[in-house]
């Protein structure tokens, strides 16, 4: 090749003469493809910001107006907890304040059950006179005669005095007495006809409220196993056990103050059908 230094300057023509001419890319043009334009911003980010930005606004909204929006429905939603209380249309009838005339199939004999475990674990037990009609009116006749004495031996003298009642069952001036059962749940664990026997899971609270007392309001977990008859029109208790447990892990609920317990135990009455 002639003129290698000046690729062909001076000659003009690119031809016959057997000189090649080399041509450098242009800076804004590409070797492989169209002439490269300005970047401009893309049409989908300008998209993105835009329902960011009406998003935000949308938030705003609901915020202001107090409204907060709703996920939408699903096929997928979980039937009811199969932990839910469950149980039919409660008793009408009633003996001493106590529910009785439950039906004579397991539903009715875990009602009985869970009733006479919320009256049997009362305040009304520390008192005599109420006591013999709690236990006359929930035992079964054979019975009767045995749990009213095993009661009466449970609920002595000496158990009041150390409790810090009265002999009547009664708290001292100034003080509350609390003692309630609570049913959790219940289980049958042998039914035939006439006869049943049931667990009913519990939480209770016993003490004395007071500055001056000596024992202040517990809570503790247990299990009542009652033995329960068919009378012909309702069940009756039979026999009956108490156990520790199943006791869960005590949570991080702060102890409430003794005034404080004793205000809610006279504001908060218990229930008169547990089921």
């Amino acid at each position: 090749m002639s003129n290698d230094d000046q690729y062909g300057g001076g000659h003009g023509d690119i031809g016959g003469t057997g000189q090649t001419r080399t041509r450098l890319p242009d800076a804004d043009t590409d070797p492989y493809g169209a002439p490269r334009r300005t970047p401009r911003a893309s049409r989908s980010l300008v998209t993105v910001v835009g329902v960011v930005v009406l998003l935000i606004a949308a938030i705003a909204f609901a915020n202001q107006s107090g409204d907060t929006p709703e996920p939408a429905g699903t096929d997928d939603t979980p039937a009811a907890s199969a932990t839910a209380p469950t149980g039919t249309r409660p008793v009408d009838g009633k003996n001493t304040g106590i529910p009785t005339g439950f039906p004579a199939d397991q539903q009715g004999a875990q009602s009985a059950a869970a009733n006479y475990a919320v009256v049997l674990g009362s305040d009304g037990m520390f008192n005599t006179a109420r006591r013999h009609a709690i236990v006359d009116t929930v035992a079964d006749e054979t019975s009767r005669a045995g749990l009213q004495a095993g009661f009466d031996a449970d609920y002595s003298a000496g158990l009041l005095a150390q409790i810090g009642l009265t002999k009547e069952g009664l708290a001292p001036a100034g003080a509350t007495f609390v003692s309630r059962t609570v049913p959790v749940g219940t289980k049958v664990t042998s039914f035939t006809a006439g006869t049943a026997s049931v667990d009913v899971w519990c939480i209770g609270m016993f003490g004395l409220t007071g500055e001056k007392s000596t024992r202040p309001v517990t809570s503790g977990w247990f299990t009542i196993s009652m033995t329960l008859r068919w009378n012909g029109s309702d069940w009756k208790v039979a026999t009956t056990t108490q156990k520790d447990g199943p006791t869960p892990v005590t949570g991080d609920n702060p102890v409430s103050t003794s005034g404080e317990i004793g205000k809610a135990v006279t504001e908060f009455g218990g229930f008169t059908y547990a089921r």
